[in-house]
């Protein structure tokens, strides 16, 4: 049994608090358990990482980073070309995950249905409407619902400050209807929740700031959709390569007919 644990957190991309927080539960829970905990808040001077690595020799590296350079295969190929086993999933399912056209791709491949969008640049976004509203743009390659904007008809306005400069973005088409989410352990979907923002878009306040969303767990939905949605999450997680633990994000529009239709958004693999 693994003693020696270092939990990786921090990290300096947009998601550096929030990997601080859950970083710092991870390291809590090992140690309640008995195993001796050194904690990394990474920086991007490698060297210090290495050092800290050198020094304390640990059995394994708790991944608890999230967003860019965490989750995006470039930590898994330093700890792969160090040698030290580390959670969660490897280079190539982290990278893939983490570029959300790619991904979908794969999905559709699969036989996953997916929101129809486009990749697209800052230049064409300024240049006005890429869709008929409404829609959702995102960048195509960040977590946690940073820079996710909902362009209502009537917009005149797009969305740029917080959109990354230089870095492709994904528009897609917004799926009425409810938002679930499904966590996949191995092979096997766990369960299914729903997620309701009290007011507004699913967005990055909505999914971290306290008392901003229900969460619902089982999702109050029907048996047949409940599996369905748990079967997407499975293949997603196979098919992306993933391992250990994964969630799959879904909107299920059931605004109009009951059952609806269930959409994948993305695979989350540092969950």
């Amino acid at each position: 049994m693994s003693k020696r644990i270092a939990v990786l957190m921090g990290g300096w991309s947009a998601e550096r608090e929030v990997s601080l927080v859950s970083g710092a539960a991870c390291a809590d829970a090992l140690k309640a358990r008995g195993y001796a905990v050194t904690r990394i808040d990474l920086q991007r001077d490698l060297s210090a990482l290495l050092a800290v690595i050198e020094a304390n020799k640990p059995d394994v590296v708790f991944n608890a980073l999230h967003g860019r350079w965490g989750e995006d295969g470039n930590i898994q190929g330093v700890l792969n070309v160090l040698g030290v086993p580390y959670t969660h999933s490897g280079l190539l399912a982290s990278a893939v995950a983490m570029d959300k056209a790619m991904a979908k791709k794969l999905f559709e491949a699969e036989g996953i249905p997916c929101p129809p969008g486009e990749v697209v640049t800052i230049e064409k976004l300024r240049a006005g409407h890429v869709m008929d509203p409404p829609y959702v743009v995102k960048p195509n390659d960040e977590g946690s619902s940073v820079g996710v904007h909902l362009v209502q008809p009537g917009d005149n306005e797009l969305p740029m400050d917080d959109l990354p400069a230089g870095r492709p973005v994904l528009v897609e088409k917004y799926i009425a209807g409810r938002e679930l989410t499904v966590s996949v352990m191995g092979d096997r979907a766990l369960a299914v929740t729903e997620l309701r923002p009290h007011q507004g878009f699913y967005d990055y306040t909505a999914k971290y700031t306290d008392g901003k969303t229900t969460h619902m767990c089982p999702a109050p939905i029907s048996d047949d959709i409940a599996r369905l949605a748990m079967d997407y999450a499975v293949r997603a997680h196979k098919v992306l390569g993933c391992r250990g633990v994964s969630r799959a994000d879904f909107r299920y529009d059931d605004t109009e007919r009951d059952p609806g239709d269930l959409y994948m958004l993305e695979v989350n693999t540092q969950p």
